[in-house]
């Protein structure tokens, strides 16, 4: 199904099944080895939190969650807001994290990535080399699983020759084959080659009211960033109703970029290289209770 989608869009597509490779080797760093056993997928708060105002009081816990559903230890992979009550500061998280069990505290591996003071450029810092928590704030999305090396899908997709960016490619084509079945996957993915649009949010929320997806483009940063880029998207095919945001990836890098992931910028030369796994269950968490569809991309 995702091959067939993904040679509409990409010049070259190949999907396959393999072993996840070790994650905790290069490029990837994770402080689990795969993305395998009891995988799910926690939507977190939500954009409504941040948008129009901000409720700097929503703020969450990666081991708390954990707990919610009903995988504690578990290894969460995604794309979240750092929380401001942490840092000071509104900033992208990309979080990957090891939580903690009965038997070992948890591991944080995750990156922070903020507008720079000194040059208004991108600042990605690797979230333990200042703090000791595991929280975010305001919205998240989240891929979790045990852990554990095992059968994944691997997607290879080279030269973009279509609008559609790889993961909004992947959704849709689910969306398309499955229709009212939701359909939802986690893991990880490189853009080996090109370069990539990406935004960071900038460090005050806005004091004005963001109505529409203009003001909130207006607010973001953007920036074309260089690959290698390591990212983290979390994919369901449609919403069953629960205002759940259906796509959302952030990536970093050790070249100090990171961010929330758009599209690539050179079509022609990208290349991605994914790992993906099937999640089992979807646990929907603390859901605004007034919501719109403003700065969902």
């Amino acid at each position: 199904v995702l091959q067939k989608g993904l040679k509409e869009n990409f010049a070259d597509a190949q999907v396959s099944v393999v072993d996840c490779p070790d994650l905790t080797k290069e490029p990837f760093n994770f402080p689990a080895k795969g993305i395998c056993g009891k995988p799910r997928i926690a939507d977190v708060g939500g954009v409504p939190y941040l948008i129009p105002l901000v409720q700097k009081e929503k703020v969450y816990d990666l081991n708390t969650v954990a707990k919610d559903i009903e995988l504690p230890g578990a290894f969460i992979l995604g794309a979240g807001a750092a929380s401001s009550k942490v840092l000071g500061i509104n900033a992208e998280l990309i979080p990957i994290v090891q939580t903690k069990s009965e038997k070992k505290p948890a591991v944080n591996g995750s990156y922070v990535a903020q507008i720079n003071p000194a040059d208004k450029g991108c600042l990605l810092e690797k979230y333990s080399s200042k703090y000791t928590d595991c929280e975010f704030g305001l919205l998240a999305n989240l891929y979790a699983s045990e852990g554990q090396p095992g059968k994944v899908i691997e997607v290879k997709a080279n030269g973009r020759t279509g609008e559609l960016n790889f993961v909004s490619c992947l959704r849709q084509t689910l969306e398309k084959h499955y229709g009212e079945k939701p359909v939802g996957m986690g893991g990880t993915f490189i853009i080996q080659k090109g370069k990539a649009k990406i935004h960071i949010m900038p460090p005050e929320f806005s004091a004005c009211p963001l109505n529409t997806d203009e003001d909130v483009n207006n607010w973001l940063k953007f920036f074309e960033m260089k690959a290698p880029l390591i990212c983290q998207p979390v994919i369901v095919s449609r919403d069953p109703g629960f205002d759940l945001r259906v796509e959302h990836t952030h990536c970093f890098s050790h070249h100090g970029e990171g961010g929330h992931y758009h599209q690539d910028t050179s079509p022609d030369s990208v290349q991605y290289l994914g790992y993906f796994q099937p999640a089992e269950l979807l646990f929907r968490i603390d859901r605004p209770q007034e919501t719109h569809l403003v700065g969902r991309d």
